[in-house]
């Protein structure tokens, strides 16, 4: 096997979760795992949630179809929701994998329609209906949602499953806006009810919402970085207890000693001012180790941190490690701890002004994911 490795504390991932399950209450469960898992691995991180027995997940929810068809494949038996629109190019996995897709325009009813009707089927299309609240990028707008849901509850082709929103600003301290959002969410819940209209489960806390905005959990929260550790700003409480999923480590692949004036890697953007050892580690940008991090990062190795030197490349990058008594083989920890000390996705994000959901997604498939 390489010698960098992504280590997935599948332990970590179930006490995330189970911590989120307490926080909420009698809410049910959607885990969101697209993006093969924010980048942990999608079989790993359903084999270890499934196998919390009566806990595990109610729901699980993916962006595309072709993800959704791959948690089918992984005999994954619970509803799955897709978060991208219905379009007439991929409406065909939703009635053949048993997808349930999220709609908001007579568009996509007519898509789904017309395909039961090529595939002369009998059974009712469940679906969530998407209700735009203010994030403005998906969803009937909540003015016109009543409308939408009500002609929706008289279509016989339909079951309404669930009605969602999303939040946009939920992960920043006591947001006005997040609040604003849950008003006009309760206002088209609201009338819904008074007409007696079935709209199944209403959910719309993501991770920001499960930590700060109970009022929010309503039947069904969607948790996504938090599952993996991270909290998704860092305005939020910590009131749920996280612990990071992902350590990316290596080893130490080649070791040089270089004199003082001499440079390192492409565009000479480190020189040596005394002699000192340079070693080589088997990660890059291709790995998902951003070239941004040039000159910036940092390394654990054998209880101390060492900085990284040189433009980062595709395939390698280099740690000053001065006269220090490091061989080849030593282990090196780009995320993880060691002793007291450690590195996290967070640490990564504040020096190329990202957040972890990027940093995690980011590490590519050919570095492999090993489950402890």
């Amino acid at each position: 096997m390489r010698l960098t490795k992504a280590i997935i504390h599948t332990n970590n991932l179930k006490k995330n979760f189970l911590n989120i399950r307490k926080q909420v209450g009698k809410a049910k469960v959607m885990a969101v795992v697209k993006a093969d898992a924010y980048g942990h691995g999608v079989k790993i991180v359903l084999n270890a949630l499934n196998s919390l027995g009566k806990q595990k997940p109610e729901y699980y929810a993916v962006a595309t179809p072709d993800e959704g068809v791959e948690l089918r494949i992984l005999k994954i038996k619970q509803p799955i929701l897709i978060f991208d629109p219905v379009d007439k190019f991929q409406v065909s996995k939703f009635f053949k994998f048993n997808l349930i897709p999220s709609v908001f325009t007579q568009e996509h009813l007519n898509l789904l329609i017309k395909e039961k009707k090529n595939l002369k089927s009998n059974k009712k299309i469940f679906v969530h209906v998407k209700v735009d609240t203010g994030m403005n990028r998906l969803g009937v707008d909540f003015i016109d949602a009543f409308k939408f849901i009500h002609k929706l509850s008289l279509n016989k082709n339909f079951v309404i499953d669930g009605i969602f929103t999303h939040f946009a600003t939920a992960d920043e301290a006591g947001s006005e806006y997040t609040l604003l959002q849950i008003k006009r969410f309760n206002n088209v819940i609201q009338s819904l009810s008074e007409k007696n209209i079935n709209f199944g489960l209403a959910h719309a806390a993501n991770s920001g919402a499960i930590i700060d905005f109970p009022e929010s959990y309503y039947d069904m929260v969607r948790p996504g970085i938090s599952l993996y550790g991270y909290y998704p700003s860092l305005q939020t409480s910590e009131t749920i207890k996280l612990y990071p999923v992902m350590s990316l480590v290596s080893k130490v692949s080649t070791v040089k000693r270089i004199q003082p004036g001499e440079s390192v890697s492409y565009s000479r953007r480190f020189f040596a001012n005394k002699e000192t050892k340079v070693i080589s580690v088997p990660i890059g940008y291709a790995d998902g180790f951003s070239r941004s991090l040039t000159n910036k990062a940092l390394a654990i190795i054998k209880g101390r941190f060492y900085k990284q030197i040189g433009t980062v490349t595709m395939d390698r990058i280099m740690f000053d490690v001065g006269n220090d008594n490091i061989k080849i083989n030593d282990d090196v920890i780009l995320i993880g701890e060691q002793g007291k000390i450690k590195i996290d996705a967070w640490d990564w994000s504040e020096k190329i002004n990202t957040i972890p959901y990027e940093i995690t997604c980011g590490i590519s498939k050919r570095v492999p994911r090993v489950i402890k």
